[in-house]
């Protein structure tokens, strides 16, 4: 027989090889290569991540702007909420979006309102026009309210004056002679205290509101537009929401129609015109205040968010506050403060009056600021009130 020879079983696997000793030479390569794919992980991860962002930086390159008080900003369109009303309106009232939008006016001269910002706030309802002189007598009369300015002053807050000149009074407007210089600089050339000056008899005694319903009520302190407010159910605008709405969704635009004053020569805002304050020409159509709505609304369907009267503000003032204020639903400082007149407990004004011109106050012009005594009111200083959104 023939021997047979034994093969060995094929193996379906090859026996792994022994370790293979590296040089330190090899090692060290080893590592580096190790750490660049554990990087290269981490910058793929990375791109993913961050590389739309740099992309768009690249091909659109971040701008920032510098203001007139030396900030920085940036320089990109806010985004509005949805104009969408959460239901029906109230009477009178129209819905304001809400949104961010820049606050302030980017002028050298308007310290306290220079410092430009980027501000949010919740949508919210507000009144149409200013509050009339019909809406307040309907106030006064469910409720017996009796205003600061028909209130005898308290001996404490004038000490200086005789006991004798202690009678309720407020402030008129009063045009001064032409014939004499007038300093711009001291407005109590036309600005007088009249005595019985109030919310009913708005150039004192002798005069009326009667024919003069429709009229912005005048002569109204903050305390006063406070009462009022809580009354209807309503309260007074923050002056981050008043900003907001007065805009009317445009972008930094000098009045609330846009960067124009005189579109096609008309005339959009009650203001002064003329020499002030002497020579009215009156070409808006009015020597004074103006009935609410005798110029056009802006987007949002308010009325003179522009001159005709001052509208108070829920904020208390401070010249400073923007330096530092919230970016969102800011409600202005804890207490009032300008360094002009300390101790004075001023609240926010907003949107000029009739009195303002281009040679004086010029604060009919969006973004710009104005404040009063909280227990004081005037003959061209009046009030709106908003509601919360449920």
């Amino acid at each position: 027989m023939k021997s047979q020879r034994k093969h060995p079983a094929a193996s379906t696997s090859s026996a792994p090889p022994g370790p293979i000793a590296l040089t330190a030479r090899q090692a060290a390569r080893r590592k580096v290569f190790l750490l660049a794919k554990v990087l290269g992980v981490v910058a793929v991860v990375a791109g993913l991540i961050f590389g739309a962002n740099a992309l768009a930086g690249w091909m659109f390159p971040h701008k920032t702007i510098k203001t007139a008080s030396g900030r920085e900003i940036d320089d990109r369109e806010p985004k509005l909420n949805p104009n969408t009303p959460p239901g029906k309106a109230p009477e009178g009232m129209v819905w304001v979006p809400g949104g961010e939008f820049y606050m302030g006016f980017d002028h050298e001269e308007f310290l306290d309102a220079n410092e430009i910002h980027l501000v949010y706030v919740d949508g919210f309802w507000m009144d149409r026009h200013e509050v009339t002189n019909e809406q307040f007598a309907k106030f006064i009369a469910a409720t017996g309210y009796v205003t600061d300015a028909e209130k005898q002053p308290k001996r404490e807050d004038f000490v200086r004056e005789p006991l004798y000149e202690l009678k309720p009074f407020s402030i008129v407007f009063e045009k001064p002679s032409a014939n004499k210089p007038i300093d711009l600089r001291d407005f109590r050339a036309w600005m007088k205290l009249r005595y019985g000056a109030c919310w009913k008899y708005p150039e004192g005694p002798s005069s009326t509101i009667t024919g003069r319903e429709k009229y912005p009520v005048v002569h109204v302190s903050h305390n006063d537009a406070v009462a009022y407010c809580q009354w209807a159910g309503k309260r007074l605008a923050t002056e981050a929401e008043w900003e907001f709405a007065a805009r009317g969704g445009l972008d930094r635009q000098a009045f609330p129609w846009g960067d124009e004053l005189k579109p096609e020569g008309k005339w959009m805002v009650n203001v002064w015109q003329g020499r002030f304050p002497t020579d009215n020409t009156k070409e808006d159509g009015f020597e004074g205040a103006a009935p609410v709505g005798s110029f056009p609304p802006n987007a949002y369907g308010l009325y003179d968010m522009s001159g005709n009267v001052w509208e108070w503000c829920a904020d208390w003032y401070q010249a400073d506050y923007y330096r530092n204020s919230p970016e969102r639903n800011p409600k202005g400082p804890d207490t009032g403060f300008d360094f002009r007149e300390p101790g004075s407990g001023s609240r926010v004004q907003r949107g000029g009056s009739f009195l303002c011109s281009d040679v004086y106050c010029v604060r009919y012009v969006l973004g710009t600021r104005g404040q009063g005594e909280v227990t004081s009111g005037a003959s061209h200083v009046g009030f709106r009130c908003v509601k919360d959104a449920k």
